[in-house]
């Protein structure tokens, strides 16, 4: 199960790195809703197929598809209209490198509405040694490294919404015992739907489209929306919020390395650096929180 748990924790991570660079690519030649209209079309579709091969089902209650609907606004729609929008006049490695501060919305949002989630002082020093790590790769002492404000703020906003989605994912939603496969699937489909119906108004400007943006779009849904997401909502599941956010430390990893392969996007020697710090800070926290989850089911039993 721990190994199982590991292989998806890293898959998300490289499929949600990768995820910023394709956004990017995509920008090329669509709008930025018209970026997550096509990754929600072709999330949906990827998680519509693993949905019938596991045979899962969908649940049928009022309240239940009010909460997914809920998760849909604040995990698909708001975090990716904002992170698609910053993305044109920031580059696809700063948006990564921002997406990482998702774990401390996260802890804070948990800590406040998670009685399982306390703070102890090694993943308090986890967290802030992972943050510390992002904050070398940024590199703010570099001139020229600050972007657009309004840009670099819509992605806070769009990691604090992420924060939201967490903590209401564990609280509200798999205390149900909904299959992972339904989750990802409707949030995603429900997201698809309010993004299409009001495609006409947000998303009806021509689009240039390339072999590499369709390709690029089609990564970005059925990767780092279809099967990045099952792959999420087990390791929340399986690990905690808390956790399970701190795969976004390795985000901004995968995020600069491909933006300076594929865009040339620059790299220095505070990236390695930096990692290191961010790597270490993930163990802290994971072990700690693996702690954490032993002593309550103890306590159960």
């Amino acid at each position: 199960m721990r190994a199982g748990l590991a292989a998806q924790y890293t898959g998300t991570a490289l499929a949600w790195g990768a995820s910023f660079l394709f956004i990017k690519i995509g920008l090329e030649g669509l709008s930025f809703s018209q970026v997550v209209l096509w990754r929600l079309v072709f999330g949906a579709l990827t998680l519509g197929v693993v949905l019938g091969l596991t045979r899962s089902r969908l649940p049928s209650d009022a309240t239940t598809w009010a909460h997914l609907s809920v998760l849909a606004v604040v995990q698909c729609l708001v975090p990716w209209l904002l992170f698609s929008w910053a993305e044109q006049t920031i580059s696809s490695g700063l948006a990564s490198i921002y997406n990482a501060t998702t774990p401390l919305m996260t802890m804070s949002l948990a800590l406040a509405f998670l009685p399982g989630e306390k703070l102890t002082d090694a993943k308090l020093f986890g967290l802030l040694l992972g943050f510390s790590g992002v904050v070398v790769v940024l590199a703010p002492w570099q001139a020229g490294i600050v972007g657009s404000v309004p840009a670099q703020l819509a992605c806070l906003g769009a990691t604090a919404s992420y924060g939201v989605a967490l903590v209401y994912l564990r609280r509200f939603i798999l205390p149900r015992g909904i299959g992972t496969p339904a989750i990802a699937f409707m949030q995603v489909s429900i997201a698809a739907m309010a993004l299409l119906v009001v495609t006409p108004w947000a998303a009806s400007s021509p689009m240039h489209l390339t072999p590499a943006i369709v390709a690029s779009m089609i990564g970005l849904g059925v990767f780092g929306t279809g099967l990045a997401f099952v792959w999420n909502t087990n390791v929340v599941r399986g690990w905690g919020p808390t956790a399970a956010s701190t795969v976004t430390y390795l985000t901004p990893l995968v995020g600069v390395v491909l933006g300076a392969i594929v865009l040339g996007e620059g790299i220095s020697w505070n990236h390695p650096v930096g990692a290191l710090a961010v790597v270490s800070g993930i163990i802290v926290t994971q072990r700690s929180s693996r702690r954490s989850t032993n002593v309550m089911v103890a306590d159960v039993r």
